[in-house]
């Protein structure tokens, strides 16, 4: 009997052996660190297939935890069309506690913090940006990772070289700032503009830093249209911010359970298959 070892805000993990896990992305979406009652439909199979696009692009800077995503590799009992183009057989690794967020635009929380002391995490900045403005280079604003329905407290590197160690956490540091620099420059090529993302690490038998989770994906990530960009505002966006926009706008309540509206529903859907066409070159799939 496969054990069921979570099941997240959109994945479920399952433990096939010692050193095996199967990754299974939902149709779950969250906002304000709550699930939302209603599903967002292929939204699993296009996160799970940005992100193998993404990991295979990377490779060359950092190893990653996949084993395959071919269905036929799965497990017997995992052969099934519901898991299909949605999953991976992925290595076992020691999860280190840090998420590794990088910031190349301002905007968001970052941009409040700075309209109020000049700072985004501790980070001094320099003087007159304005909202969504480039940043004169990429920062590291780490954070701890939060159980469901908590929120996450951002970190300063200080502090993960507490957790971590000073090697681990300089690493970790760098190759996130690296693995950001190389993907933004390739998506703005394909119009889209990486305003901020976080990825997830582990460590292998050997010790060694291991790229893992999800990578890039309109959950885990600002993209932009290129061509809509302009400084001193907000932008359209092709991830979950038309949802939470929509959410501060609408007066939902996340908490209430109620349904969402089905026009918002195919709204997000389309914003995240538009992001897959762009960056992959590639028709989605359904």
């Amino acid at each position: 009997m496969i054990k069921k070892l979570s099941s997240g805000k959109v994945r479920e993990i399952y433990e096939i052996d010692t050193d095996k896990l199967l990754l299974v992305v939902s149709d779950r979406i969250s906002a304000f660190d709550y699930i939302l009652p209603s599903t967002i439909p292929n939204k699993g199979k296009i996160l799970n297939q940005i992100s193998k696009f993404w990991f295979d692009f990377v490779q060359d800077i950092v190893p990653n935890h996949i084993i395959s995503t071919n269905i036929n590799d799965f497990p017997e009992e995992f052969q099934k069309p519901e898991f299909e183009g949605r999953s991976m057989l992925v290595k076992k690794l020691k999860m280190l506690p840090v998420e590794c967020i990088v910031r190349g635009y301002i905007t968001g929380s970052g941009w409040k913090s700075y309209q109020e002391n000049g700072t985004v995490c501790a980070i001094s900045l320099p003087k007159g940006l304005q909202e969504s403005e480039k940043l004169p280079e990429a920062i590291f604003t780490p954070s701890t990772k939060a159980q469901i329905g908590e929120h996450d407290e951002n970190i300063s590197f200080e502090k993960v070289v507490q957790i971590l160690g000073l090697e681990l956490a300089t690493k970790l540091r760098d190759k996130t700032l690296e693995i950001y620099s190389k993907c933004a420059e390739y998506a703005k090529q394909k119009g889209v503009i990486i305003a901020d993302t976080k990825f997830e690490f582990g460590l292998d038998e050997n010790g060694e830093l291991v790229l893992a989770d999800e990578v890039l994906t309109p959950d885990s990530s600002r993209f932009w249209p290129a061509d809509d960009y302009q400084i001193g505002r907000s932008q359209k966006s092709f991830d979950k911010q038309y949802l939470r926009n929509w959410i501060k706008t609408s007066g939902y309540n996340p908490e209430s359970g109620a349904p969402i509206p089905e026009d918002v529903i195919q709204t997000t859907a389309d914003k995240y298959a538009e992001a897959f066409e762009l960056i992959t070159g590639k028709k989605f799939k359904k």
